[in-house]
């Protein structure tokens, strides 16, 4: 097994007896019926149905719900949660400085740490822990630092807030929400749902992130891609040869009939399909 600590990410701790019905109120996914040890994959959005953050959520032994999400967004979601809280009997607390994510991957037994649960995204995206900021690497997990998780995750397409989508700008299926297990369409609502369920519905959702492969020197994140002089998307992470990026699906098949190529910086791009996209190029199946 490999393993990375995720030190970029932060932690926090909903508590009280209405924890799951109020986190259910405001999440794309229905995390009030975790059981202990389980994660839900979901997203906090703004009235507009734009991701404000997206997180892994967990059922923790003690009943209350651990949200797991980029450490610098940590205070401003917690400030957005306790305007939402009114009345309901819940407790939100910053636990970050007392709750420190390692990610674990790859072949061979999990360890058994009290407070894992399974990447519920992509099976091979492994399992999260969530331990004291002083512990150790658990036995039988070789560390191999976030460079190597970061190639195994853009290997799989699995895209990350704030690099491969912005934050604010992207709507869920954009950002491959509705691919990932990251939204509940059969439960209440939520703020952003309608907008959401549209998307859905209508089957409105042109631009994705979808993996790339790269010829050339790595784009800046960021970087426009380009078809002739026209913009399809921009360009998110890369390491490898490899990248992801958010892309216009109807300008860039488009860009493939006439034969001309995807440009990022210096490099020529290649868009791919990742094996669990359901979505199709436009005029295609979707499987």
């Amino acid at each position: 097994m490999r393993g990375a600590f995720l030190d970029a990410r932060g932690a926090l701790l909903v508590s009280g007896p209405e924890a799951g019905r109020f986190l259910d109120n405001l999440l794309t996914n229905d995390v009030g019926k975790l059981a202990a040890g389980r994660a839900a994959y979901a997203a906090l959005l703004t009235p507009q149905g734009k991701i404000i953050v997206d997180m892994l959520a967990s059922r923790t032994p003690e009943g209350g719900f651990l949200l797991d999400l980029p450490r610098h967004h940590v205070a401003d979601v917690a400030r957005r949660l306790t305007l939402y809280r009114l009345r309901s009997k819940v407790e939100i607390e910053d636990v970050t400085a007392r709750t420190r994510a390692l990610v674990i991957w790859g072949d061979g037994l999990l360890p058994r740490e009290p407070k894992m649960v399974i990447d519920p995204r992509i099976p091979g995206l492994g399992a999260r822990a969530y331990v004291a900021p002083d512990e150790n690497m658990p036995d039988g997990v070789h560390e191999v630092g976030l460079e190597a998780y970061r190639a195994h995750r853009i290997a799989l397409g699995a895209p990350q807030g704030g690099l491969d989508f912005v934050y604010g700008e992207a709507f869920p299926h954009e950002a491959c929400l509705d691919q990932l297990n990251g939204i509940d369409f059969k439960k209440g609502c939520y703020v952003g749902q309608e907008v959401v369920s549209r998307m859905e519905h209508r089957g409105t959702a042109r631009t994705r992130v979808v993996p790339v492969l790269i010829n050339g020197l790595p784009p800046e994140i960021g970087a426009a891609v380009t078809a002739g002089e026209r913009v399809v998307g921009r360009m998110g992470s890369s390491v490898d040869g490899r990248g992801l990026a958010l892309v216009r699906l109807d300008r860039a098949a488009e860009a493939r009939a006439a034969g001309q190529p995807l440009i990022a910086g210096a490099a020529m791009l290649t868009v791919e399909m990742a094996a669990w996209a359901r979505f199709a190029w436009p005029g295609e199946t979707a499987a």
